[in-house]
C-alpha cells in the first residue's frame, strides 16, 4: 500500500472530477491520501472530502502565500478547528521568499502560529519553504527549544544541508514527483541518501505530475510512479520502500491510528 502524504482534492484540476479521482488512486494502490487545505474559505470543503471518504484524511491550515490575507487565523483557532477527527496534522505553512505573496513578516508570524498549534494539538507540522531555508530551520529550532514538535518538509527541494538539519530536530522529509524529472539531479542526489525511517512520498497534487505524466493534472494515483523510481534510485524494493513510508506516515500522523476505520 502507498500513501499519498500531500495532495489538494480540492483544487481546480482535480474537484471537478473527485471521485473517479479517488477512484483511480485506490485501484493504483494508494491506501491513504491527505488533503491538504492552505486558506480558511477552503477549510470546510477539504474536511468534507476527508468526512465523506474513509481513506481521505485532512490538515488545515494557511499556505504562505495566504498569510496576508489571514492576520486572524491565530494558534487558538488552528487548534479549535483541529479538534475535529478527520483533521491529522497543522498546515501548510512554512515560508516562501521566492514569490513573496505575503509579507515576509507576516509569514514568520503565521508561520509560528501553526508551529504553536502543533505543540498544543500533538498533530505534526506541514511546512512548505521556498528559497528560504536560513530563516525555516532557524524557526524551527527556536520553537523546538520552547517546547517539542513533530513535522515534515514537504516537496522537498532544498538544499542538502537543510535534509540535514531538519532531520537533526525529527522531521520527516516528503519526496513529490521532483525528484523524476531530468533537471533535479541535486535533489536525486539528496533523495537517495535519506534514511529511510524519515521518508514519506506525495504528489502535490493537481501540481508536478511526475514522468510519464508530465504535462498533465497530477493525482494521488500518481504517488505509485514517484515511488517506483525512488524505489529505483535508492536501489530498494518497491514494495519495501511502499511498506516502509506508509510505516512512516503513521507514526508521523498517529492519529489516523486512533479513529475507527468506516
Amino acid at each position: 500500500m502507498l500513501i499519498d502524504s500531500h495532495c489538494h482534492l480540492n483544487y481546480k484540476g482535480l474537484v471537478e472530477d473527485q471521485q473517479n479521482v479517488i477512484e483511480r488512486a485506490r485501484a493504483a494502490g494508494v491506501g491513504l491520501m491527505l488533503n491538504i487545505a492552505t486558506r480558511e474559505s477552503e477549510w470546510d470543503a477539504v474536511l468534507a472530502t476527508a468526512v465523506n471518504h474513509g481513506d481521505v484524511w485532512a490538515t488545515l491550515g494557511i499556505h504562505p502565500h495566504e498569510a496576508d490575507e489571514h492576520p486572524d487565523v491565530d494558534t487558538a483557532r488552528l487548534v479549535e478547528r483541529a479538534r475535529h477527527p478527520r483533521v491529522v496534522g497543522i498546515g501548510e505553512t512554512g515560508l516562501d521568499y521566492y514569490y513573496d505573496h505575503s509579507d515576509r513578516n507576516r509569514q514568520r508570524t503565521s508561520f509560528r502560529s501553526h508551529i504553536a498549534a502543533a505543540r498544543e494539538t500533538g498533530l505534526p507540522l506541514i511546512v512548505h519553504t521556498r528559497d528560504a531555508e536560513e530563516d525555516t530551520i532557524d524557526i524551527l529550532r527556536e520553537e523546538m527549544e520552547k517546547g517539542g514538535f513533530c513535522g515534515v518538509i514537504h516537496c522537498f527541494t532544498a538544499s542538502g544541508a537543510f535534509a540535514d538539519a531538519a532531520l537533526d530536530i525529527g522531521f520527516y522529509i516528503s519526496i513529490s514527483g521532483i525528484v523524476t524529472f531530468k533537471s533535479a539531479k541535486d535533489l536525486q542526489e539528496t533523495a537517495a541518501r535519506l534514511p529511510l525511517d524519515k521518508l514519506l512520498v506525495e504528489t502535490d497534487s493537481p501540481f508536478l505530475a511526475p514522468v510519464p505524466h508530465r504535462g498533465r493534472p497530477c493525482e494521488p494515483a500518481f504517488v505509485a510512479n514517484t515511488a517506483s523510481f525512488l524505489a529505483s534510485l535508492r536501489g530498494e524494493d518497491p514494495d519495501m520502500l511502499a511498506a516502509a513510508t506508509s510505516a512512516n506516515f503513521h507514526r508521523l500522523f498517529a492519529k489516523v491510528g486512533t479513529i475507527a476505520p468506516r
